[in-house]
């Protein structure tokens, strides 16, 4: 008798447990240091950085899976972002270069690659490379938490103020700092007569057939629209793209959003005039009618095509709105001969009808799920369809709300790649940067170098970071002199630099700074034309395609310095500046087209001699200089010099640099070869000697 009333009771107490359990989920408030609202690249980016300094964080999730975006999008499941496995290096950091999918993470593993081999690869594989890089690198995301409802709240921080969200179930999480990166869902729509008559690009059918032999009208001239018009190109009769701009073309803007060569077979058949084409023209002033019948008549063809399993509609003819009888919104009242252009122009582009028109015209960043007191204003630029962000990415007006990944895009928007993963992992980093100094007094990581060292460093930067190589003209290294030392910090946003010192958590010296930017010459050339790129290193500062460039400051640049930078300059205009001669394989080393230049700038700069010398010059100018040169006292006379081996030795002999007894002699032979040419380190290992 006793054991089913135990088993009775234990019942009992897990229900009640059970109740107590769900009652405190649905009722009480969670709270973190940091949200991230969205589990996309960027969420999960930032998850990895905030989690390796082993903060308070959680990543809040709608759906069931990261990234879903890429379960629907693109709609045609190939993605155009290089995933690029074979560049003949090793080299970790330069491979990132030529991976434009891979997130950063400590792990040299954790890459697409693992996921697809292929150049462009399906869309399905990164939604299941995000899942790895959530499960290896044990993130914490919760998912199935829609967040309807954001507002700012006063906490009870020093700097009293928090964000607080509410899910659909009602349940509140409370942050101190919180980390949108929800990318752009919503289709950008605009309004005109005839409107509902479009589909969208979010929901057209994917398979070609759907398409056979009928005339599509598409608007946009971007890569979805470019992207749609390619599926269907061998089935559908004649396509045409209608935007108010001309099409632009990636390789001639640099612009990896513009259309991409993998989309753009179009092109073809439009110049070789095979039915299909371009037009230009604005989307406000159009209409969209159809050629329609009485509702009768109408209405008794859908039952009969509904039988058939076909429904056929009538016509749709593009005009101009001005040109309609009325607007009473009834678009399938019937067309009147004056209604369409052709009547007044008989070589309207586009007079002849079409059975689909689509809307591609891209997407736009959600502010309905935020109010009054905690939502970023829209951006001055991209069409007002993101957010306005400062040049550190926090929210224009809302402190503590940052904005991460594609929806940061305003800050580069149209001139770099901080709307896709290669350039944005690289903007959420700095952004965490940002928030360690901000919130745990720790500043922005640098590297303590001898001036002798710098120019190696610098070598060794534009021939390898990924970071300010995706992230041209946005991200760059800012170098601190300090007179016989610099400190060197990476990927710094550059129109932020009028407040390095509040940022980064380091001060300027009287030295001043050095600025080290990758960027595009300005001069507008046939990307593919007769002299494109310059090869002399004289006139580096024409070059065309990416090379590193550096600025000297002797202050830092005010805002109004940087409002009024030249048009087209990621900086203002500095006390002096180098440009780095262009190169075929974007490989900046050179002797003479490279490092030589870039030491006379430095030299110029620094006021201090930097050329590299073998040990036998150092000892010749310690015995008859009193001050030898910087190279000399911060390697030679500290014990360092150059690699003991017998090749150097032997170039050293026949360039007569060996001179009196030590010809005869080699450094094996040679017991008395001094024991302190040691390793030189950085400081020697990509100087060249080279006195003209």
């Amino acid at each position: 008798m006793d054991s089913p009333i135990l088993l009775l009771l234990a019942l009992l107490v897990a229900l009640v447990q059970c109740f107590s359990d769900d009652y405190h989920s649905h009722n009480s408030t969670r709270h973190h240091d940091y949200c991230v609202l969205g589990a996309g690249p960027a969420g999960l980016q930032m998850g990895h950085f905030l989690s390796k300094s082993q903060r308070d964080y959680i990543i809040l999730e709608r759906n069931s899976g990261p990234g879903s975006f890429f379960n629907i999008y693109p709609r045609h499941r190939k993605l155009i972002s290089i995933n690029k496995i074979y560049t003949g290096r090793r080299n970790r950091e330069f491979n990132l270069r030529h991976d434009w999918n891979s997130l950063l993470s400590d792990r040299p593993d954790l890459l697409l690659q693992r996921v697809s081999r292929e150049l462009y690869p399906d869309a399905d594989s990164f939604p299941r490379y995000l899942s790895m890089y959530v499960k290896e690198l044990g993130l914490k995301v919760q998912y199935g938490v829609d967040i309807g409802k954001i507002r700012a709240s006063e906490s009870e921080s020093p700097r009293g103020r928090g964000y607080i969200l509410t899910d659909q179930r009602g349940l509140d999480y409370t942050c101190r700092v919180l980390l949108v990166s929800t990318g752009l869902w919503d289709p950008q729509k605009v309004q005109f007569e005839g409107s509902d008559l479009v589909e969208g690009y979010e929901s057209i059918p994917v398979d070609p057939e759907e398409y056979k032999d009928q005339a599509v009208l598409i608007l946009g001239k971007g890569n979805s629209a470019f992207e749609t018009a390619q599926s269907i190109l061998g089935r559908a009769s004649r396509i045409h793209l209608y935007s108010p701009s001309p099409v632009r073309l990636a390789w001639q803007t640099h612009y990896v959003g513009d259309l991409r060569a993998v989309n753009n077979e179009l092109l073809d058949t439009y110049q070789l005039k095979s039915l299909d084409g371009l037009v230009e023209g604005g989307l406000e002033d159009i209409a969209i009618i159809r050629n329609g019948e009485d509702e009768k008549k109408r209405s008794g063809r859908k039952k009969k095509c509904r039988s058939s399993g076909k429904e056929k509609r009538g016509k749709l003819f593009l005009t101009l709105s001005e040109l309609l009888d009325s607007s009473d919104g009834k678009n399938s009242s019937k067309v009147t001969a004056t209604n369409l252009p052709v009547y007044h122009n008989d070589n309207f582009s586009l007079r002849q009808p079409y059975d689909r028109v689509i809307r591609c015209l891209g997407f736009r960043f959600n502010f309905s799920i935020f109010d009054g007191s905690a939502r970023p204003p829209s951006s001055e630029g991209a069409r007002g369809r993101l957010p306005g962000v400062t040049a550190w990415y926090e929210g224009r007006g809302t402190p503590d709300l940052f904005v991460l990944g594609t929806a940061a895009h305003s800050r580069d928007y149209r001139s770099s790649a901080g709307g896709f993963v290669h350039g944005f992992r690289y903007t959420v980093r700095a952004v965490h940067r940002v928030l360690e100094l901000r919130y745990h007094s720790n500043s922005w990581p640098s590297i303590k170098l001898s001036i002798s060292q710098l120019q190696s460093w610098l070598l060794r930067r534009v021939n390898e970071a990924s970071g300010p190589y995706q992230m041209f003209g946005v991200l760059g290294d800012i170098i601190l002199l300090r007179g016989s030392h610099c400190e060197y910090l990476e990927e710094f946003p550059l129109q932020a630099l009028p407040q390095f010192s509040s940022l980064s958590g380091h001060q300027l010296s009287k030295h001043g700074l050095l600025v080290l930017v990758l960027q595009y010459g300005l001069n507008r050339t046939d990307s593919l034309g007769p002299g494109r790129a310059e090869s002399e290193w004289t006139r580096a500062w024409r070059s065309n395609f990416l090379h590193p460039v550096l600025y000297y400051y002797d202050k830092l640049p005010t805002e109004r310095d940087m409002r009024h930078r030249p048009v087209g300059w990621p900086l203002p205009r500095p006390k002096a500046v180098h440009h780095m001669i262009e190169d075929f394989l974007t490989e900046w080393d050179g002797p003479i087209s490279h490092s030589q230049p870039l030491r006379r700038f430095l030299e110029h700069c620094l006021h201090t001699d930097l050329r590299a010398f073998y040990a036998e010059s150092c000892f010749r100018f310690s015995l008859t200089n009193r001050k030898p040169p910087l190279f000399c006292r911060q390697g030679y006379l500290r014990k360092h010099g150059v690699v003991r081996n017998r090749q150097l030795w032997q170039h050293a002999h026949e360039a007569g640099l060996m001179l009196g007894g030590q010809d005869s002699a080699s450094p094996d032979t040679d017991p008395a070869f001094p024991d302190y040419l040691t390793q030189a380190g950085a400081s020697v290992s990509s100087a060249i000697n080279l006195d003209f």
